[in-house]
């Protein structure tokens, strides 16, 4: 049974590695925020405890998943950011070299400008945000001198449920738990969601077919906050008790003020060309979702 090491793996996106990847596998996962009976603390940040903890192990690959995601946070705070999502990144290649493993990075479709209306993996990135900055560091670190690497890039994640889950689908799911009754949505912005077990399914798929290097990996079917939102109440049964209300981007400005492309839609272009793309239309990964993780949770 090949062993692997999963660094950073208390967030939502830990939670579909390990259940997708803990039957075939010996696993070690860790975290700053022990979360989880399966976790065990350790911060990457730390060189030293971090080179420790993975060698004392001894993994066939490494797997780099923790970073900062809230983009307004990073952009107040840069020099924590690029300390956990860039120098970090060096950390896990530097010590995966030594013991001449493979690495895998989580890259983003945020390092784009949005100028174009979609992106294939060869698309050239330009970062307008310290997120996407400091993740655009980390994949380009990954790329010149991992001797063995896989980044692979997802869109607007959704996944892991009502606990773990800090993006645009459960802000909205606790929006209408709270009993609002109309939800002010953006419709100026696309993208490409991405179910985070789909995800990790692909991953499974290249590292056990070997094939390495950089690829785009999202659901298929570009699409809008708008019309992410509509399907969502409808999965819900709600679309006639709740209203949804478009807007600008401008109507959040104060609360998100962080830099965001018009347009982060990927296209799973290698995946496709390989014949391993197994990234589900995300209206039907949000249904899937949605009837794993939230079935009893609104009343």
């Amino acid at each position: 049974m090949k062993k692997i090491y999963i660094a950073g793996c208390g967030g939502m996106l830990g939670e579909a590695f390990y259940k997708q990847f803990s039957s075939g596998y010996q696993l070690k996962c860790t975290d700053i925020d022990v979360n989880e009976k399966w976790l065990e603390y350790l911060d990457f940040r730390n060189f030293e405890n971090y080179k420790k903890d993975v060698i004392g192990f001894m993994p066939d690959y490494l797997f780099h998943l923790g970073a900062y995601t809230d983009m307004e946070f990073c952009e107040n705070h840069p020099d924590e950011t690029y300390l956990t999502n860039t120098l970090s990144v060096e950390n896990a290649v530097f010590i995966a070299n030594q013991i001449n493993i493979p690495v895998l990075y989580i890259g983003t479709a945020g390092i784009f400008n949005g100028k174009k209306d979609v992106y294939d993996d060869w698309d050239l990135p330009d970062p307008k945000s310290v997120y996407a900055r400091a993740k655009y560091a980390g994949e380009l670190f990954v790329k010149d001198n991992a001797n063995k690497y896989l980044i692979c890039r997802a869109g607007w994640m959704m996944g892991s449920g009502p606990v773990k889950d800090k993006k645009f689908i459960n802000k909205l799911i606790k929006k209408i738990k709270n009993g609002e009754k109309e939800l002010f949505i953006v419709n100026d912005k696309g993208g490409t969601p991405t179910y985070t077990q789909d995800f990790a399914k692909n991953v499974k798929l290249l590292i056990e077919k070997e094939f390495w290097g950089l690829y785009n990996m999202a659901s298929s079917g570009q699409t809008t906050r708008a019309e992410i939102a509509v399907e969502l109440l409808k999965l819900l049964n709600l679309e006639n008790k709740v209203k949804i209300t478009l807007v600008s981007s401008d109507y959040y400005k104060d609360e998100y003020y962080s830099p965001r492309p018009a347009s982060e839609c990927l296209i799973n272009k290698k995946l496709e060309l390989r014949q391993l793309n197994v990234m589900r239309d995300w209206k039907t990964a949000l249904k899937e979702y949605i009837t794993i993780y939230f079935k009893n949770y609104i009343q």
